[in-house]
């Protein structure tokens, strides 16, 4: 079920990363979009259709797109505060407990992370950078095949630490758990919006929902192709496609283990890869063994199957040198290190979105209770992205107050005229002058 493979097939297949515009589309997604826009359009063609018609018809076409994409009719797209209040009645007790430590343990986190303001006073004046908090972020939350609580927490709680006040969250599915989790972090604006019109929604604003200066989280091919398409008019916080786990184990790691973290994170979708690199044949055909006996106990085995199948595998190498060589490469989002010496390692990881170490530490941890956010870089971004952090939420502003500038400007007039800017040098020599 999950293959075997050898270091060049690999490279030619599953731990090669094509570029984020030729993502491959199935015929399965071009009939869906057929049904429901009436023509044969491509991912792209249908996106620019939905955010089109939102900019201009505002809630009219929320409407129309939700009814069409997601087949429910909607009078009014915010979930009520006393809707999102009463979910705790409906959640177990069990559950509500769970949201509460994790929301602590990402909350506490994220406070650590350093975002101030600096300022430097110098004979000449003073020079420093103003950090504040962007005013209003729109949460994207997934709600499709499994709607994520999780991912709230994650996006929205960074946010809250930056000092980001206005937070709106739109889903396809506001659930009691999603509503619940909403209500642990004090979030009142929900919207049941999903998909492209969501982001839309989000970007140009409409009647009901607020203009938005940045959207983050996750989402599905729709959801993405949407944000990049509105960056620039909003920010965003990258283009989060398919969640991927790229393991590194030896004969002293455990096959069992290892098998229960590929199958945690192929379950995702049927996109997701789960790729286990091994220097160990012996393990690699314990952990192929693992996984099939597993696979058929687990609820969502059909997407698990063609999860395996296409986008995941094992691949054997000479090395765990070579292991860590094709890991940077790949730059995964998660790399589980499942070695008895996994922090000595450490040092060998230049490109990850987070790197878990040892068994202990398993990356279904990092999705719920460790604590930094589990939106993280995805399709090799990892390459020059981050999990979303405070940062995230934060913009810079330099500051610049100086006096006696004689000298400085001296030195800007002559870099002006090497640039041919006559006007830029005429008013730095003004100053000369005085």
């Amino acid at each position: 079920m999950i293959p075997i493979y050898d270091v060049p097939t690999a490279q030619a297949s599953i731990l090669k990363r094509q570029p984020p515009d030729e993502f491959e589309v199935t015929e399965s997604v071009l009939a869906g979009i057929e049904r429901r826009f009436g023509e044969r359009l491509s991912p792209e063609e249908a996106v620019r259709k939905v955010l089109k018609e939102v900019r201009q018809s505002g809630d009219a076409a929320l409407r129309e797109w939700t009814k069409k994409i997601d087949g429910f009719d909607l009078a009014d797209f915010r979930v009520p505060e006393g809707q999102i209040t009463r979910a705790k009645s409906r959640v177990s007790s069990e559950v509500c407990a769970a949201l509460e430590f994790a929301a602590d343990r990402i909350r506490n986190f994220h406070q650590r992370q350093p975002a101030i303001s600096w300022i430097d006073s110098q004979p000449e004046g003073i020079l420093g950078q103003l950090v504040r908090p962007i005013e209003r972020v729109g949460v994207y939350v997934p709600g499709g095949t499994a709607p994520l609580p999780s991912t709230l927490l994650m996006t929205a709680i960074p946010a809250q630490v930056a000092g980001v006040k206005d937070i709106i969250v739109c889903t396809p599915s506001a659930n009691d758990v999603i509503l619940q989790a909403a209500a642990t972090i004090g979030v009142t604006q929900i919207y049941t919006l999903g998909g492209a019109q969501a982001v839309a929604a989000m970007a140009y604003g409409t009647e009901t929902v607020p203009k938005v200066d940045k959207i983050v989280g996750p989402g599905n091919l729709f959801v993405t192709i949407a944000k990049r398409m509105v960056y620039g008019t909003v920010g965003i916080d990258g283009l989060l496609g398919p969640t991927e786990t790229l393991v590194i184990g030896d004969d002293g790691s455990n096959a069992q283990l290892a098998a229960a973290d590929l199958l945690a994170q192929a379950e995702h979708d049927v996109l997701a890869s789960a790729i286990l690199l091994t220097p160990s044949r012996n393990f690699a055909e314990k952990v192929k063994t693992a996984v099939a006996d597993r696979v058929h106990k687990l609820e969502r085995a059909e997407i698990l199957r063609e999860s395996l199948t296409n986008r995941s595998g094992i691949v054997v190498v000479d090395n765990l040198q070579q292991a860590f060589e094709l890991a940077n490469a790949y730059a995964p989002e998660h790399l589980c290190l499942l070695l008895e010496d996994a922090y000595q390692w450490v040092g060998s990881v230049q490109h990850a979105g987070g790197v878990f170490l040892g068994e202990q530490s398993y990356e279904v941890l990092g999705d719920y209770v460790a604590g930094p956010s589990h939106s993280m870089p995805t399709g090799g971004s990892a390459r020059f992205g981050s999990p979303l952090n405070v940062l995230d939420f934060v913009k810079i502003v330099s500051l610049i107050g100086l006096k006696n500038s004689a000298e400085l400007s001296q030195q800007a007039a002559v870099l002006a005229r090497s640039e041919q800017l006559t006007a830029h040098a005429a008013a730095a020599e003004a100053r000369i002058k005085e």
